[in-house]
């Protein structure tokens, strides 16, 4: 199968999207697809850059994201490669110029569009004139038009499902979680980057992994640790990832006196992850803005036990304290990271290894192509009897 992805992101920008379109390219093309990504420009990326099977369309920075890019044209450049490509179906990740690129492309080549709905938006609309000027409808009738005639939408979470039926999409709707690469989270091959951070082995490290934006909720993490430190004065709150909100955070954490034991590290590559969770004793999240939760499930993979927000996503996915725990309060979240660094919570470790394996299962980045391919294949032989019986209609 000859695929075209269409997004707005893509490496190498760090975001949970750009992770999630190249986990689906790699594993697509392990199975033996052909796998083209359409996407923006990039300052980071040169022109004269030989990138396989990834074509770049001018483009601009974002208005209230400059470090997300946005095409300002492309439109029958796109047409002619994918036609020459002889592409079977269309997968969109951006509801904005990709997005709409890859509508166009599919609509003159008669081909299925299948969509992919990452971001609840309804959580950024302080980005834009702070939240004066964008409202929820905006929200919900800018879905429904682009959503309009998809040959299917993936869901990544019951969240993003609810939402969208809420909103009235009417193309079929399928939940698939983004996996991860397995192998990739299992290893660890930087064993002296707990001594490189300045770190003594009896250390006990938590670990954040978010773009630092205040719909993170991530001061949240930094308030709660003089409690934590009550009990585990050891204790260290380790920051991964880069935002607005990082200055407000920085100040958060000296005006609390907690500059040794919170660390801000900044942005990294996708390739230098894994060593930052096998590292910690547990990952924490405040957030309660996560349509698909991958560093959770890159925490998971990596055998590192997480205490995040509840939400309908959360406690479906964290469903035995093998794997860890989901909070409703700043109470509960602060006993559970205590009862998990203190090891009182009990597992019953003859189901926990069986547990552990079957989540994996569901995690992988195997288990999340088949379920997209399946997803294609199905959307293809609907969109053909379309065809059909537009043709015997029109006879």
């Amino acid at each position: 199968m000859n695929i075209g992805i269409f997004t707005d992101t893509y490496f190498p920008q760090v975001s949970g999207v750009a992770t999630s379109i190249k986990t689906l390219k790699d594993q697509l093309e392990l199975n033996g697809h052909q796998v083209y990504i359409f996407t923006t420009t990039d300052p980071h990326v040169s022109k004269n850059d030989y990138e396989k099977n990834i074509f770049r369309f001018s483009s601009i920075p974002f208005v209230s994201f400059t470090d997300r890019r946005i095409a300002v044209r492309g439109m029958f450049q796109a047409y002619q490669i994918a036609k020459k490509l002889n592409l079977d179906i269309i997968h969109t990740q951006t509801e904005f110029s990709m997005g709409i690129i890859g509508k166009f492309v599919s609509k003159f080549l008669r081909i299925p569009c299948l969509h992919t709905y990452h971001t609840m938006y309804e959580d950024y609309l302080h980005y834009v004139a702070n939240g004066k000027l964008l409202k929820p409808v905006h929200v919900k009738d800018a879905t429904l038009a682009f959503c309009h005639n998809m040959s299917g939408v993936v869901a990544p979470s019951t969240r993003v499902l609810d939402t969208l039926v809420r909103y009235g999409v009417k193309s079929p709707i399928r939940i698939i979680p983004t996996g991860v690469n397995i192998n990739k989270f299992g290893l660890n091959e930087n064993y002296d980057l707990k001594a490189n951070l300045g770190y003594e082995n009896d250390v006990q490290i938590l670990l954040s992994v978010s773009r630092l934006a205040y719909e993170k909720n991530i001061s949240e993490l930094i308030d709660i640790m003089p409690e934590i430190l009550v009990n585990k004065p050891k204790a260290q709150l380790l920051i991964v990832g880069d935002g607005p909100a990082r200055n407000d955070l920085e100040k958060q954490s000296h005006d609390m006196h907690l500059e040794n034991h919170v660390k801000f590290i900044g942005e990294i590559s996708n390739d230098e992850i894994s060593a930052y969770y096998h590292i910690a004793d547990l990952f924490i999240s405040a957030s309660s803005s996560e349509s698909q939760g991958l560093t959770y499930i890159e925490a998971m993979a990596s055998g590192v036990k997480v205490v995040v927000t509840e939400g309908p996503y959360t406690k479906n996915l964290l469903d035995s304290k093998a794997l860890g725990m989901t909070f409703k309060n700043k109470t509960e979240f602060i006993n559970d990271i205590l009862a998990y660094l203190s090891n009182k919570i009990i597992i019953d470790e003859n189901n926990a290894d069986e547990i552990r394996s079957n989540k994996l299962h569901e995690i992988s980045a195997e288990n999340f192509a088949n379920r997209v391919i399946a997803f294609y294949k199905n959307a293809q032989i609907e969109y053909n009897n379309q065809v059909s019986d537009s043709t015997r209609i029109s006879d």
